[in-house]
Order: C-alpha cells, then structure tokens, then sequence
C-alpha cells in the first residue's frame, strides 16, 4: 500500500492540538486529511470488530486489497469518507471509516478498480456503510471500462434493522446501486471473491458475477443468514449448513472453489488474464514457447477402441491448448478450468492456443456418461453467453451421448435447460471451432456438433459415432417386437448380436465422410496445428471486423443495453 507522508514540519500541531493554520496556504486541511488516512489505513488492534475478523483467520480488508493488487498500485477512492471523532481541544482521536474500500489498482500491469468490504466495521452492514460509495465505485469501473473486482465480505450495504432506529422509520428498500451494477455486467468483466458470510445483496452480486469464488471454510453464501431462517422456517442451522461451498460449488451459484484467500486472489487474476477490460477490446494474447505445429503421439489412441470405456478430457484438452501462459500457480498447461465442481458432465474453461485466449467446452464421459443434465446444460449457457460476449473464439471439443434420461431428468426439466443451452450455442457469433471427439447422439449431440448451423468449421476424428439414437439402444427400439419374441434369453441375446453386426459397418464415420455428412476426418495428432493456425486466423481476420460492429452497434456513450447470465 502507498505509504503516506509525514508533511511540512511547520503545519504540525503544536503540543497534541490540531494543525495549526498559517492563513496563506493550505497545508494545515491537507494535514487533517492525511491524519484521517493514518487512522483509517492503519488497523486498531483493540477493536472488536478488528479482532473478529482475525479471530477467524481472515485478512484485514486493507491486508486483501495488498494480497490482491500489484505492489503499491492502489490508488483509494473516498479515502476518508467516515465518521471522525475530536476531544474539546480539537484533536482527532478517532476515525469510524465507511464498511467499504474502493478505489483503483493493477493487476499484471492491467488497470481494474476493485470494492473491498470491511466486515469488521458493523459486519459489512448498511448501518455501517456511507450510501452509495460501494455503487459508485462500480460505476467508476464502468465509465473507464476497466475490469471490476468485488471482495464480498459481509451484506455489502445490505439492510440491517439497526437502521430503522437511525432513522426513526422504516423504508421501502431499494437496490443500492444494484441496477447499476447490471450496466457493469454489460460492459467490463466482473469478479468476486466470496471471503466471509455473503448475505442479501451481497449474495446478489456474487451472482451478478462473470466469475466468483469462495473460500473453503471460510465463506458462506445466503439469502438470509440463520437468525432470520430459524424464525421463518424453523431450521436451526449452521452458516455452513445453510450456505456453505459443498452447497454453492455444487448447484451453480459460485464458479468456483479456493483453499484460502490468496488462492482465491490467484483464480480472479487468471480469470482476468485471458479476457479484454471491456467488450470493446479484444482479449489479450501473449507470446507462447509452445511449437504451434505440436503433435502429440498419445491423442492418436486417447479415444478406447471399445465405445463403452472413458477417457480423461482433461488429458486431452492439456495436450491440445499451449503448455505455458497460464497465470495460475502450479497449473501443468494455459487450461484454467471454470466450474469443476457443477454441471460435471461439463468442462469449460479458458486456454490458449498460439497464445490466444480461446474458451474451451467440452463434456466428460466420468459424469453421467457425458450425457447432458439440467445444471451441465446451465452450465452451457453460461458459459457460452461468455465467451460470446468477450468475443473469446470457443474450442468445442464433442463427445455428447446425449440428454440426460429419466425421471431425475424429467423433474430438473432438463430439456427446458437443454433447449437454453441450444439457442445459446446457436445464436453465439464468437467464431467456434468444432472437433468431434466420439459421440454426436440426438438432438443434443446435433447441437453440440453443428452449433452454428453449418455454416461453421468442423472435423472429426476417426473415433467419431453419430446417429440420432446411439446403436444399442436404437436397435432395442426398432427392433423390440422381434427381440420380445425370442424363445429364450440366449436367442435373444444372438439375435441383438446379429443386428449389431449389421450395422457395425454403416457406423464408420468414414462412411459419413464418403456422403460429406462430415467435411473432414482428421488425424488426431493433427488438432494442434489445425486449431492453433485457426485461433490466429480468428484473432487477425475476424474478430477485428466483429468488434467493428460492435462498436457501431453499441454508440457513441458505449453504454450496452444489458448482459444475461
């Protein structure tokens, strides 16, 4: 943190009293101000609120600020908007600050303006708060179309009853800012990192995020917090119990999980890493050692021979995308994967290719068979709607048996979900460059691997088994009358048997190939080379010509008209 000066020797005061006035200069206010930015920036180790927070191991709101931004980049905004104190002789004796910081910094070199709240001030409450500081500086990061990032720690200028004594009345609420905040989701992205109990707006705008996490045992995430839900509902329940990580992780509410609060710092500075500081910038590429033209010998039999057995995407992703430039500590490749913990059958993230950001969406055969859920098609268009958004071109790696079957299935209306997840693939403009791995099963398969309608860049790789149904289960259907009428189980199982062999030749994808219902066959060790020389192309040719639009679309004020999550 920048360190303040002592300043003129001349305009201290005199015996403990208050700065003396020279009448001709403005020395003595600045020594006030600097006064108050003493107490405020540096902790009281005797206050209750201070020793809570350390009490529960978590950093002092000023501590996270440094943990988060580069050294001594933080250029405060309000500074010393709170309450201060004086005895009868003048002197400042005390300073209550405001339950936010705000102001702005950098990360990597990168401006971003950041809203801290300090939760040992009132525990981030409204009666702790000074109105609208946190919402202004959210509009600040609007204006300058810079990245915001929000340390939500507390209610975040949420409501608390104490007020209505303050104020000898009651009130209708209002959202703090919080519409405003909608037009900051449109224009730059948004990152928050959940580091206590999130409650109310708070828990509002850790939703209203591009990116959040939270920290294992340390952060809570709820509508209301357990007093309050054990007199409406009866449930006498922990903060962990009711909003805990294995609760958010799990359904979709946070992207991610941390292992403490620098882990969480070193997620939000990887998620920046790879998008622009607005939608009107293109997302920022480094250099790569990675050889663009890499083949890996392994990808050739990553995919088993017997359709039935699973295979590590994970593996094969890091053997597509650049094995550097990736920003997170002890990361193996550029594969920053976002929202491991939901939505599993799955995977998104970011990568690079080249040293281009690119997303990357595919679905993992470990969870359900890779067969497409409620959350996992959530999951979709969420991440989808980003990438489009931030014109990041998407790495789509297809191995889709299908929609999730069943009545689990049918009661998360899953094809309500999935048909959201259809329109968002469909209706993306962000170039994507489709690779069908194995399966393209149905229609979720065919959205999978068609999303732009043909009018996309796709290939397959010698793997590949598509169809409306898959075999086994197809042939079960068409084939049920007569399979029914088998004397026996064994001359059932022949006759299925026989059926299957039938149809065995027809299913090689080089069959599909020979009809052009596939335009190209590719050698897997190939992919590299072909995505990477691809990510280029996007970078230099097309999405220059798509942020032209935007811009044009968007006009002059570049105020958007909104973004869905």
């Amino acid at each position: 943190m920048p360190s303040d000066s002592s300043g003129d020797e001349q305009s201290k005061p005199q015996n403990g009293g208050p700065y003396e006035d020279d009448g001709l200069s403005w020395k003595a206010p600045l020594e006030e101000v600097k006064a108050q930015q003493r107490l405020i920036r540096s902790p009281n180790l005797k206050d209750p609120g201070y020793i809570r927070q350390k009490a529960q191991k978590k950093l002092w709101v000023r501590e996270r600020i440094e943990a988060l931004l580069d050294y001594e980049s933080f250029n405060e905004v309000g500074s010393i908007t709170g309450k201060p104190t004086y005895n009868e002789k003048g002197e400042l004796v005390s300073f209550v600050p405001a339950n936010a910081v705000t102001g702005w910094g950098r990360i990597r070199g990168r401006k971003v303006f950041v809203t801290a709240d300090d939760f040992s001030v009132r525990g981030g409450h409204a009666d702790g708060g000074i109105f609208m500081k946190a919402p202004y500086g959210e509009i600040l990061a609007l204006k300058a179309k810079v990245p915001l990032i929000r340390l939500l720690d507390g209610s975040s200028g949420g409501g608390s009853v104490a007020t209505y004594l303050t104020m000898g009345a009651t009130y209708i609420p209002g959202l703090a800012g919080l519409g405003r905040s909608m037009d900051t989701l449109g224009a730059v992205p948004i990152a928050s990192a959940l580091l206590g109990p999130v409650v109310g707006l708070a828990a509002a705008k850790a939703a209203i995020s591009h990116f959040s996490v939270m920290v294992k045992g340390l952060s809570q995430l709820f509508a209301a917090g357990p007093p309050v839900v054990k007199q409406a509902t009866f449930e006498d329940l922990s903060k962990e119990a009711l909003g805990g990580w294995e609760i958010h992780a799990t359904n979709g509410t946070v992207d991610n999980v941390a292992i403490s609060e620098h882990d969480a710092f070193d997620q939000i500075r990887a998620f920046l890493s790879y998008l622009p500081s607005s939608i009107f910038e293109h997302p920022p590429s480094v250099s790569s050692s990675d050889d663009v033209k890499r083949r890996e010998e392994e990808l050739v039999g990553i995919i088993p021979r017997r359709r039935a057995r699973p295979y590590d995407i994970r593996k094969l992703i890091k053997f597509v995308v650049d094995v550097d430039g990736n920003p997170y500590p002890g990361a193996s490749s550029s594969f920053f994967e976002i929202g491991a913990t939901w939505g599993r059958c799955i995977v998104t993230g970011f990568a690079r290719l080249g040293g281009r950001p690119v997303g990357v969406l595919s679905s993992d055969c470990l969870a359900n068979g890779g067969a497409i859920d409620a959350f996992g098609s959530q999951k979709t268009s969420k991440f989808v709607t980003l990438c489009n958004h931030f014109g990041l071109p998407i790495l789509n790696l297809v191995d889709q048996p299908g929609f999730a079957i069943g009545s689990l299935a049918e009661r998360m209306a899953t094809i309500r979900h999935g048909a959201a997840a259809m329109a968002a693939l469909y209706h993306a403009t962000t170039p994507i460059y489709t690779v069908i791995l194995r399966r393209a099963f149905g229609v979720a398969g065919g959205a999978f691997a068609d999303p732009e309608d043909g009018t996309g860049i796709r290939v397959a790789w010698p793997s590949g088994d598509w169809g409306s149904l898959p075999l086994e289960g197809g042939i079960e259907a068409a084939y049920k009358r007569q399979l029914d009428a088998a004397g026996s189980p064994e001359e059932r199982e022949k006759m299925m048997a026989d059926l299957l062999a039938k149809f065995e030749d027809v299913r090689s994808p080089l069959k599909t190939a020979n009809k052009f219902g596939i335009e190209e066959i590719i050698d897997p060790r190939d992919t590299r080379p072909l995505v990477c020389e691809w990510a280029n192309h996007v970078y230099e040719s097309i999405l220059p010509q798509l942020m032209t639009k935007r811009r044009a679309e968007y006009g002059k004020d570049g105020r958007p008209s909104g973004y869905k999550l």
